[in-house]
């Protein structure tokens, strides 16, 4: 898959942009796994913790940016940036020396203009090996000029690219959860938004939803990705997952005042 032909006399430039807010036990970690770029800039939404100091004192750039949503904030990144190729990294993933390397290839190419990014999520010590967290592909590595994010997707935001798009083979680590209380801080802000979305765009829940939605989400967690290869973990998180997934459809059901938080 990676273009192993030499590089132009004048390489692509490239920025890792790092969006953050109050993740200073991560952010120096993250910022170093990036120093391969030619900047590395973090992109800091009001951080009221040591964040910006410690993202300095590893080398990156900081920036002071408004936060309405994770789309916006891509987008406002990208319009501040010069450099042809931009990698979004978050604060609680590491790049790997395979992974830098293989970006730094990818980037001489010109027939690609963005790349999905396989991810290894470690979800309270445990590296997931199916579940819906592995392989996880990520569209991160974007050529600048071609691409942009939806303004109205709040969460799971996902590039538009006008071009082709292909997928890289080394690996983002990612420590999404050090602790259960964290899972599920952010899995109920998650649902939240989920149902406000399917609220806004008229979808409406059926009472039959509450019992069919939650069977689909376990399934489809457990057998169709693959949950048994995780064993007791992947099982246990399948069906809290098919938890959640009951609590948006109730939600939902209920038009539950909840779903109106922003």
């Amino acid at each position: 898959m990676t273009d192993p032909s030499p590089s132009p006399a004048s390489s692509p430039s490239l920025c890792c942009a790092i969006l953050a807010c109050n993740v200073e036990s991560h952010i120096a970690a993250c910022v170093q796994s990036c120093l391969f770029a030619d900047r590395v800039v973090v992109f800091d939404t009001r951080s009221s913790d040591g964040t910006v100091a410690a993202a300095r004192a590893a080398g990156a750039e900081v920036v002071d940016i408004e936060f309405i949503n994770f789309s916006i904030a891509r987008n406002t990144a990208l319009s501040l940036l010069h450099e042809e190729w931009v990698f979004f990294v978050d604060a609680d993933e590491r790049v790997t020396p395979e992974l830098a390397t293989e970006v730094q290839q990818v980037i001489q190419r010109d027939d690609v203009d963005g790349w999905w990014v396989p991810r290894y999520n470690h979800i309270v010590g445990h590296v997931m090996r199916g579940t819906g967290w592995y392989p996880d592909h990520q569209l991160r590595l974007l050529r600048r000029s071609r691409a942009h994010y939806d303004p109205e997707r709040e969460v799971h935001e996902v590039a538009i690219i006008d071009g082709r798009e292909d997928y890289l083979s080394q690996h983002l680590v990612h420590y999404n959860y050090d602790t259960w209380a964290q899972f599920h801080a952010k899995q109920r802000r998650y649902t939240i938004f989920e149902a406000a979305t399917l609220r806004n765009e008229g979808i409406r829940a059926h009472f039959r939803h509450l019992f069919t939605r939650p069977v689909q989400a376990f399934g489809r967690r457990f057998i169709t990705w693959r949950g048994y290869r995780d064993g007791w973990r992947g099982l246990q998180l399948s069906l809290i997952m098919a938890g959640y997934e009951f609590l948006k459809y109730w939600w939902l059901w209920r038009d539950d005042p909840l779903i109106n938080e922003p």
